[in-house]
């Protein structure tokens, strides 16, 4: 007869591919349940970084995420990645150990209530003929809410014999059934996009989970709009000769005056955030800014109009409308989507550490084509967004920026790497968050090896601290980081380390790109960088904070 453990692997391994996490004695049996049935574990160093690797697999396009851990410090281990998995929307499972069904023992917590506190539902497997059908239940609710769910699987029960007991679990949509009135709802943004002389089309990741790029490519040539995207939505728009690139902080400055200039602005699939409305600078106050959106509400208050859909289903709806009513003359002037370049920086800043400007630049004309982004939070979010071409939003992973957490960066490579195992994948990060999760270091250089690298801007600060607080005339000390050598801790680890206090110090990456893959080590470069230059969207949010 099977045990708990294998009834809740069985409906896990119809959905998924891989499971990353830290074994313990909670989740012991599952593991080797869930191996025994061929599906890929990767084992992580830290029990963030099973939730984080996981998130980052989904990301990267590898399909319904799935993570593991035992209970209790395993288990609070991950909130903070849980935290950030809810506010992304990321459908992800975290299969964990939980207290036994005869109560809790003087070392447990109420995982459920701490779950729920970060906006996480719990499913319990609270008896051993329901382990199917409450596994089951877990992957439909994360799938189609776009939600993490977390099933927990009590002490007493995972080696508990059970009968298999699977009820059907009914399919769920996040959207209203019986949507036929869409058109109409749609009608007044139709109005809007034909009365328009300055129409933008804003994109984000809603709007690539949804397939949208087609649809918007058709509504932008029928509305005669520029288009833009968020950081996460990035290359969506099919028409270069239009597109003003990414909107936002990350943007750049001819880019964000055209928006400005824009008389009507609709967003797809995108949060409109605080970064990406630029602290409410982004449309001007005559503009009309109309968002679509499966949520069920609009996610910001300057918001004029609101409509709740699929944004590629919208964004047909929307070009069968205009495209019925006649070709919209633009009224935006000819080459008004060409924008300037970022700043090249200079070699050496004031303070005679590299310009990571101009580290940055040299870094985009050297990184393989086929590379997948994985990117930490910090200051340095400003050079890798700004200066480096990605092509798609699955190679631009930003585990970190919904819940504006740090330290999230080296298990985010063990995912993108299991996602895009052809790519390379390069991780942007900074001293302090690669500090903080130093534990995924090893799984890092481990899972990605050759097809790795990692490039930490190391400023010897928390450098957003520092541009916000320092600036203020705060205490500096707590903002300040003794100077680490990244290279020596990748060689630790098995990986090449490169320090870089010189541009020339980055050719080692063009070598190594040519060098064959399984003769490669990962590469960790090094950059010691100033912390004096500020990126652009920090100048934003500096003005912003007062």
């Amino acid at each position: 007869m099977p045990d708990v453990s294998a009834l809740v692997a069985e409906p896990l391994a119809a959905a998924v591919t891989d499971v990353f996490g830290v074994m313990g004695n909670g989740n012991a049996y599952f593991l080797d349940a869930i191996e025994r049935l061929g599906v890929r574990f990767t084992p992580v160093r830290h029990e963030a970084g099973a939730v984080v690797a996981a998130d980052a697999f989904h990301r990267a396009g590898g399909g319904v995420a799935a993570a593991t851990t035992t209970y209790g410090a395993g288990f609070t281990n991950t909130l903070t990645a849980l935290a950030e998995s809810a506010q992304a929307r990321i459908p992800l499972v975290l299969v964990a150990g939980a207290e036994p069904t005869t109560g809790p023992r003087p070392w447990d917590v109420d995982q459920a209530a701490l779950a729920a506190g970060v906006g996480v539902r719990t499913i319990t497997v609270d008896v051993p003929s329901a382990a199917a059908e409450r596994t089951a239940e877990a992957v439909a609710t994360a799938t189609a809410e776009r939600r993490p769910v977390v099933l927990a699987v009590p002490y007493d029960l995972a080696h508990a014999p059970a009968q298999a007991s699977l009820a059907p679990v009914p399919a769920r949509d996040p959207l209203p059934a019986g949507d036929e009135d869409l058109a109409r709802r749609l009608a007044p943004i139709a109005d809007l996009l034909s009365a328009a002389r300055r129409p933008v089309l804003l994109a984000g990741r809603g709007a690539w989970l949804a397939g949208a790029g087609e649809a918007l490519g058709r509504l932008a040539a029928a509305s005669g709009a520029l288009t833009g995207s968020t950081a996460l939505g990035r290359g969506l728009f099919p028409e270069p000769s239009t597109d003003l690139g990414v909107v936002g902080g990350f943007g750049q400055q001819d880019a964000m005056a055209r928006i400005y200039e824009a008389d009507v602005v609709v967003a797809f699939g995108a949060s409109l955030n605080q970064f990406t409305m630029r602290f409410g600078r982004l449309v001007g106050p005559e503009a009309v800014l109309a968002q679509v959106d499966v949520e069920a509400a609009p996610t910001h208050p300057r918001v004029d109009h609101f409509a709740r859909a699929d944004a590629r289903i919208a964004a047909q709806v929307l070009a069968d409308l205009l495209e019925d009513r006649g070709r919209t003359a633009s009224g935006w002037p000819p080459d008004s989507a060409r924008v300037g370049a970022p700043h090249p920086g200079e070699e050496v800043a004031a303070d005679g550490r590299l310009d990571p400007r101009a580290v940055a630049r040299r870094l985009a004309e050297l990184l393989p084509e086929d590379c997948v982004v994985v990117s930490d939070g910090g200051h340095f979010l400003g050079w890798a967004n700004t200066y480096w071409p990605v092509a798609s939003p699955d190679r631009m992973i930003m585990v970190g920026t919904a819940y504006q957490s740090i330290g999230l960066g080296w298990p985010s490579v063990v995912g993108a790497a299991r996602a895009k195992p052809l790519s390379t994948v390069v991780l942007t990060t900074g001293d302090g968050g690669g500090l903080m999760a130093l534990a995924d270091l090893e799984s890092a250089v481990r899972v990605a090896g050759g097809r790795g690298i990692a490039v930490v801007w190391n400023d010897a600060a928390y450098g957003a601290e520092l541009n916000l607080y320092g600036l203020k005339g705060l205490a500096q000390a707590p903002m300040r980081i003794p100077e680490v050598d990244f290279a020596a801790l990748g060689e630790a680890v098995g990986a090449e380390g490169v320090p870089v206090t010189r541009l020339a110090d980055l050719e080692r990456l063009g070598l190594w790109r040519t060098e064959p893959v399984e003769r490669r080590r990962f590469l960790v470069l090094d950059c010691r960088i100033s912390p004096d230059v500020v990126a652009p969207y920090q100048s934003e949010v500096i003005a912003a904070h007062g």
